[in-house]
């Protein structure tokens, strides 16, 4: 019986796909070309490292027509590009460790761009449409739509962040490094720019990439969450004495008994604008942050009240997570009267978050806590310069 017949890398193929791919969206040419090969077996198909390192099954592509081959370099230039692998990083734990899942979503958000672009991709492509899904959505969302079991060909560190055995370690054979990456992905944002002012379309998804590489914005959840956790502190930072816990030196003085100090933990007040102005996505987006960070600083459930409030106060009840949170109301919109609700309360706060679309009156004077306003939508009116802002936007 013979031996099977191993079949080489045909690297002019190879080549010339790439070739094609930066012929046919010029903008992408310097990415491409930035990818080293790495011929290997242990990948079904192709993949790409954080190192920008694109490892190449022989077999894969000898079976696959060139204008597929192209279309697989401009997925895998893209996982790089659309930095993947950092945003996994960010993921939460659990979903970080179902890999393949996320590089479903991450296929994707990828896919459908690729597609809409006349670009060819080998059968079996995942895209938005197989599992029903809309297109022009970011991975992270559409891992919170996938169904459970689904599952996929591995992309490399390079898309889902996790090393593969298969992968090279460290400086071996070169690669790009963070510096690096982030100049190719600022050089043909800026491409893709010159692209569309001189003559051309761009897909949606790779539209909005450039214009948030140009035109960065703030992370509102991370803008939410310290100026939370910036007024926590604040009102904590308050101590007083106590006897219920005497302090440790009152061992060295015989028959008194001395205060320790201690700092209290903040009451918190959440105004939740009701109003039918308000996007209920967003405002449940922003109660889930609020509630996290609550959870994470340590204050605990009977130390929260949420009011929901239009132009008038609805409920305040106690509440130990988001989702129970419910949402009454509907018309006219007053913060003012949510805000001294609150304040009024026998356990007052010492810390009033607000959650407004911000077309609302607004206390004339300071109030006697620190407030926090976040404020939904695209283009809030500014609240009075005491309230600490964070705006929320999609």
């Amino acid at each position: 019986m013979g031996e099977e017949e191993v079949v080489r890398l045909d690297r002019t193929k190879l080549l010339a796909a790439r070739y094609r791919a930066a012929q046919a969206r010029p903008y992408l040419a310097s990415a491409l070309y930035s990818l080293s090969v790495v011929e290997t077996r242990r990948v079904p198909t192709m993949g790409v490292d954080r190192r920008w390192r694109c490892y190449v099954s022989p077999d894969f592509v000898a079976r696959t027509p060139v204008p597929e081959l192209s279309g697989v370099w401009v997925h895998e230039v893209s996982h790089l590009l659309r930095d993947h692998h950092g945003r996994s990083d960010r993921l939460p734990a659990a979903e970080q460790r179902d890999h393949l899942r996320v590089n479903v979503a991450q296929d994707c958000e990828i896919n459908d761009d690729i597609l809409a672009d006349g670009l060819d991709l080998p059968e079996g492509t995942m895209s938005p449409k197989r599992f029903d899904m809309p297109d022009g959505l970011m991975f992270e969302a559409y891992l919170r739509m996938l169904p459970e079991e689904v599952r996929t060909l591995d992309c490399g560190s390079g898309a889902h962040g996790a090393a593969r055995p298969w992968e090279e370690s460290g400086d071996a054979r070169g690669g790009v490094g963070d510096v690096e990456a982030e100049a190719l992905r600022r050089s043909t944002a800026e491409a893709m720019r010159s692209h569309v002012r001189s003559r051309g379309t761009l897909p949606e998804g790779w539209k909005r990439w450039a214009e948030e590489i140009l035109q960065p914005t703030v992370d509102w959840r991370r803008v939410l969450a310290g100026a939370v956790r910036e007024a926590l502190a604040w009102a904590g930072g308050a101590v007083d004495y106590t006897y219920s816990r005497p302090s440790r030196r009152s061992g060295a003085l015989r028959g008194v008994v001395l205060p320790s100090l201690r700092r209290p933990l903040p009451r918190v007040a959440v105004v939740v604008d009701t109003s039918g102005s308000m996007g209920e996505d967003d405002l449940a987006a922003a109660l889930a942050e609020i509630s996290g960070v609550l959870k994470e600083v340590g204050v605990g459930k009977e130390r929260v009240s949420v009011l929901a409030c239009d132009a008038d106060v609805h409920a305040a009840r106690r509440v130990t997570s988001a989702d129970q949170v419910e949402l009454l109301g509907g018309g006219g919109t007053d913060m003012r009267v949510g805000i001294e609700a609150a304040l009024r309360a026998p356990q007052r706060p010492q810390v009033v978050i607000v959650l407004t679309d911000g077309e609302t009156p607004w206390p004339s004077e300071p109030a006697s806590a620190r407030v926090v306003a976040a404020l939904i939508g695209e283009t809030p009116p500014e609240p009075p310069s005491w309230i600490e802002t964070v705006r929320v936007t999609r």
